[in-house]
């Protein structure tokens, strides 16, 4: 795999992730706002401003994803969604204030590890 290669990975995986967590924030904001003003919880996701926002990144990395697997095999470049897992966790609680538990974080390593074992072990 090339160091272009691995950045653009990189980059969908890290955009994936980062669309979910728009999305989550987006209809976090739009079921509150359908709550308290009676309105549809559909009509407040589609004129929410971060759910629009993290479709277009999801599309991103969408398109970053096909890219990817135009020059990596899939047995490698899938493996590596679990940085994805990993981000998401952190952003969820960091930003959105989640709560994880131990086991939630050691399922994740776990999962990560995997990820590096497939990477270094790639002959």
């Amino acid at each position: 795999m090339t160091l272009g290669s691995v950045a653009l990975l990189l980059f969908a995986v890290s955009s994936a992730a980062a669309g979910q967590v728009m999305l989550k924030h987006g209809m976090q904001i739009a079921t509150s706002r359908a709550a308290s003003s009676g309105s549809s919880l559909v009509v407040s996701a589609a004129t929410s401003a971060w759910v629009l926002l993290g479709l277009v990144v999801f599309g991103v990395s969408a398109l970053a994803w096909l890219a990817t697997l135009a020059r990596v095999p899939l047995s490698v470049a899938y493996p590596f969604n679990a940085l994805g897992y990993l981000g998401i966790l952190v952003a969820s609680v960091l930003i959105l204030h989640e709560r994880a538990s131990v086991w939630t974080w050691a399922g994740s390593l776990m999962v990560v590890s995997g990820l590096i074992i497939v990477v270094l072990t790639r002959s």
